[in-house]
């Protein structure tokens, strides 16, 4: 998404056309608002916000997050030096 054309209405443009440009360009998805060539908002179509809220109002999902989960992991019993893990490796892949 970050490489798409941002849909920008300059301050200008919607001093000029009021409610209308900002309705034409919503057709192109959301719209940037610039003010002084800097970004001051984004206007999103009504049928949006109400997905973003329903998205919003749903309820967490139940269990652990994926850092719980990897917090949860047993950690080594005793660390391994550089030589024990290579010599484990070499034993792992003879065939």
């Amino acid at each position: 998404m970050a490489d798409q054309p941002l849909n920008v209405l300059r301050s200008a443009e919607l001093k000029r056309g009021g409610i209308a440009a900002v309705e034409q360009a919503l057709r192109a998805g959301p719209v940037h608002l610039l003010k002084r060539n800097s970004p001051a908002a984004v206007v999103i179509s009504e049928a949006e916000y109400n997905r973003l809220r329903r998205l919003a109002d749903r309820p967490a999902a139940a269990g652990p997050s994926c850092l719980d989960w990897l917090l949860a992991l047993p950690s080594a019993a005793t660390a391994r030096s550089k030589q024990e893990i290579d010599a484990e490796l070499r034993q792992e892949r003879e065939w």
